[in-house]
C-alpha cells in the first residue's frame, strides 16, 4: 500500500501514513486534506495545501484593528500619577521627621528624669562638682613624686611580706 492509496475499497477503518490504523475515532473524522505528516514532492503541492488550509480559517479572524492613541493624555496621566506620588511621600516625610523629633524630646525628657531620680535634685550640679573634683585630685597626683614613694616603700614592703611569711 502506498501513501496516497486509499485505504481499502469499503472498509470502515482509516489507516495513518505508516499503514496502521487510527487508535481513536476522532483522528478518522479529521479532514485528510488537511493532515500532512510527510514534506510535499512539489512547490505547487505545498500552495495547494495551503490554499485548503486558508479555506477553512476565515482571514477575518485574526485581523485586529488598530487604534492609534495619542501619547499626550497617556503622558498627562502618567504625569499626574507621579505627582500624586511625590505628594504622598512628603506627607510621609513630614510625618517621619515629626516622630524624630517626638522620639529626641522623649530622650531628652528620660535621662533629665533618670539623672533626677539617681542624684536627687540639681543633678547636673552635683555632677559638675564631681567633674571638678576629679580634675583637681588628677592634677594633685601627677604633682606628686610617686617614683621616689614607690622606690622608698618597696623595701619596706618587701620587708613585712618576709616577716609575716616567716611567721607562718
Amino acid at each position: 500500500m502506498f501513501k496516497d492509496e486509499p485505504a481499502g475499497s469499503g472498509t470502515d477503518k482509516r489507516l495513518d501514513d505508516a499503514g496502521l490504523p487510527l487508535a481513536n475515532r476522532e483522528e478518522a473524522d479529521i479532514n485528510p486534506d488537511l493532515l500532512r505528516r510527510e514534506g510535499f514532492a512539489s512547490e505547487a503541492e505545498y500552495l495547494a495545501y495551503l490554499a485548503t488550509l486558508g479555506r477553512d480559517i476565515p482571514f477575518e479572524a485574526y485581523v485586529v484593528e488598530t487604534v492609534e492613541v495619542s501619547e499626550g493624555p497617556v503622558l498627562e496621566a502618567r504625569l499626574r500619577e507621579l505627582r500624586e506620588e511625590l505628594e504622598n511621600l512628603r506627607a510621609r516625610l513630614h510625618v517621619i521627621r515629626d516622630q524624630a523629633a517626638t522620639v529626641v524630646s522623649e530622650n531628652v525628657r528620660w535621662a533629665d528624669a533618670s539623672a533626677h531620680a539617681q542624684l536627687g535634685d540639681r543633678p547636673w550640679l552635683k555632677l559638675a562638682g564631681a567633674m571638678a573634683a576629679a580634675f583637681v585630685v588628677a592634677r594633685g597626683v601627677r604633682r606628686l613624686p610617686l617614683g621616689t614613694v614607690t622606690t622608698t616603700a618597696l623595701p619596706l614592703i618587701a620587708a613585712a611580706l618576709n616577716r609575716k611569711l616567716a611567721k607562718a
